[in-house]
């Protein structure tokens, strides 16, 4: 329905009624009047002309598209037309002209209706949020072409298309702000906001809807599979960040240009086109958070709700201005619901994990040593949690850290004075490892042979150390904590050499220099075999999974326990081959002495070269060789 313009009503003289007024004009009065009359006249020409009840033309044309500058001639008449009336008022509120005047601004803005609703029906590529919030972005692209001058021809190209996609964009951008502004100072605000409000927020609907955020209850949510859930977090995440770069940002831009001349109009129709779908939006967090306090978790879990804790806390000074007005402070409100649900989910899920680690009682025992599936997955958690270190910081501020009495002065470098929450975040990071590694030490007693418990711990520390140093974790814990932890991986690699082949070192005279005879030597070469022997079968179980760290103990056991044989080979194995030769010749002395004599110097090397791969491996490590390459005595 077309209602009555607005129309300003000022104070007028009313002469008693039994008085006639003055039926001669002035001269003044008369040139006024014939303005009027030309002001209106004008309007009615061009109004007429596009007059969908009369023209057949005008019905099936847009003003706008067919002739631009008629249609800003056409908005001029108007604005002109709203001011005469606003004057005929004034003089006589029942005169003829008034009445025409009326009658023609019905006409204008039953066309300035179509017309704003053809613009934005018509324009939806060059209106949608992303180009116009990328429009400032396209300014840049284009200058930033001129960088490139070898490619001359592709830069034109590119900077051509960019120039047109901008000036249609701002063109259309330009031609709503006039039929808006022309409307609403004719009193027709309610007609162009209806208009306006109905289009966006199909768009805004339609860009949620493709962006894969849909309704969803915690009813929904509790009986998703953790796959599922999971997939429509990563598709929130992209959403948000869509979101709120271009789709809400983009509206509120397009928004604040077309009715910028009234702040509570702005604020009217961006917050009933966006409400809804930021609502959404926002409050799919609070659903998913809900659901993941239950026990039995997936463990990644805790990282995508991080994720999503990390994207609204990185929008939210985005979120605070494109949402500011104080009729949608709603979205805000959930906006920050959601965050506070995910720091409860996040601390919940960090208390379980340690609570995990202090209560597993898995008796698996890790063949030669190796390192444990729980320090594996520990760590691999932990590093994980330590790119999330801003985020963490925020979350758990307020939340008591651990006791830092508990923790021994040679484990962590703890001072009382710093409680900064960067700090205490590193304290709870060193925490959550000495409850590991104290773990690892209980597991280690299920090895019966204390040198293998010792290279347990030194594989498992190693892992921890080697993660440590490679992750977020080093800024966190500090280089202190690394060289600490790195000495005492050392101290139980040194603890397993001694245990395990001190005795094969030791079954050599520690006075080599000392006069024995052959069949004492023939003795100590014996001792020295089965030693060795026993040895090298119980240890060639054994694993150690860092490279690096195999090859220095190989090296270091090779390094003490060969140059002392070498010598006791080199300088005592003459006597026993004399002594056999004498007894049955010298074919048959050799035979006695290779059964007395089983290693040589060179036979260790290549055993002791070959030990601590673990199943599977090459051995290709830079001090070993495969074994099969050599020709070696049988241990049997």
């Amino acid at each position: 329905m077309m209602r009555k313009p607005m129309i300003n009503i000022c104070c007028v003289a009313v002469t008693p009624s039994n008085q006639q007024p003055p039926l001669t004009l002035t001269p003044r009065q008369s040139l006024e009047s014939a303005a009027i009359y030309g002001v209106i006249e004008s309007a009615a020409d061009i109004i007429e002309r596009w007059n969908t009840e009369t023209s057949s033309f005008a019905k099936v044309t847009s003003m706008f598209y067919e002739d631009k500058s008629e249609a800003m001639m056409f908005i001029e008449r108007v604005k002109d037309l709203q001011k005469t009336m606003d004057v005929l008022v004034c003089e006589d509120p029942n005169s003829e002209r008034l009445m025409r005047a009326h009658k023609l601004m019905q006409i204008a803005m039953k066309r300035l209706q179509k017309e704003f609703y053809q613009i934005l029906s018509m324009n939806r590529a060059y209106l949608d949020p992303e180009s116009v919030s990328t429009r400032s972005s396209l300014t840049s692209a284009r200058s930033s072409y001129s960088d490139f001058p070898d490619d001359v021809e592709d830069s034109h190209n590119g900077g051509d298309i960019i120039v047109e996609l901008e000036e249609v964009s701002i063109n259309v951008m330009t031609d709503l702000k006039s039929i808006a502004e022309c409307m609403i100072g004719s009193g027709y605000a309610k007609e162009c906001i209806s208009i306006y409000k109905t289009i966006r927020r199909s768009i805004i609907d339609e860009g949620i809807y493709r962006l894969e955020v849909e309704k969803t209850s915690t009813g929904k949510v509790k009986k998703m599979s953790w796959e599922v859930m999971e997939l429509k977090i990563r598709s929130w995440l992209k959403a948000v960040s869509v979101s709120m770069e271009t789709l809400f940002r983009g509206e509120k831009i397009l928004c604040d240009h077309v009715f910028e001349t009234s702040d509570a109009i702005r604020e009217s129709c961006f917050s009933d086109i966006s409400r809804d779908g930021a609502l959404l939006l926002f409050g799919f967090p609070e659903i998913i958070a809900t659901k993941t306090t239950k026990k039995n978790s997936p463990p990644e879990k805790i990282f995508r709700l991080l994720d999503m804790y990390t994207s609204i806390a990185g929008n939210w000074q985005a979120i605070e201005s494109i949402f500011s007005f104080d009729s949608i402070s709603v979205v805000r409100a959930q906006a920050l619901k959601s965050l506070i649900s995910l720091g409860e989910s996040v601390r919940s899920l960090l208390a379980d994990f340690e609570s995990g680690i202090q209560k597993d009682s898995s008796k698996v025992v890790v063949p030669g040593g190796g390192v444990h599936p729980l320090t594996i997955s520990v760590m691999d958690h932990l590093t994980l949690l330590a790119d999330y270190s801003n985020v963490l910081v925020d979350i758990l501020a307020g939340s008591p850290p651990p006791d830092r009495s508990l923790l021994p002065e040679t484990y962590f470098n703890v001072s009382e004075t710093d409680d900064s929450p960067s700090s205490e975040l590193a304290l709870r990071f060193a925490w959550l490892i000495l409850v590991l590694l104290c773990k690892i030490d209980h597991k280690s007693n299920h090895y019966k042979d204390f040198s293998v418990q010792y290279l347990f711990l030194t594989n498992n520390l190693q892992h921890v150390v080697s993660r440590a140093r490679s992750s977020n974790l080093r800024q966190l814990l500090g280089e202190d904590w690394i060289t600490r932890h790195f000495a005492k991986m050392r101290q139980f690699a040194g603890s397993y050499k001694r245990l395990a082949w001190g005795p094969v070192l030791a079954s050599l005279p520690e006075n080599r220099t000392v006069e024995m005879t052959a069949e004492e030597v023939k003795d100590m070469f014996e001792k020295f075999s089965e030693s060795f022997k026993d040895a090298y079968v119980r240890h060639s179980v054994c694993v150690v999974a860092d490279p690096k760290l195999r090859d220095e103990i190989k090296v270091s056991i090779a390094r003490k326990l060969v140059p002392i044989y070498r010598e006791f080979y080199n300088t005592r194995s003459s006597l026993v081959l004399a002594g056999a030769a004498a007894g049955g010749g010298n074919d048959n002395g050799k035979r006695n002495l290779s059964s007395v004599v089983r290693f040589t110097p060179e036979d260790i090397e290549n055993y002791l070269s070959d030990l601590f791969l673990e199943k599977g491996s090459s051995g290709n490590s830079s001090t070993s060789s495969p074994s099969s390459c050599r020709s070696r005595p049988s241990l049997s």
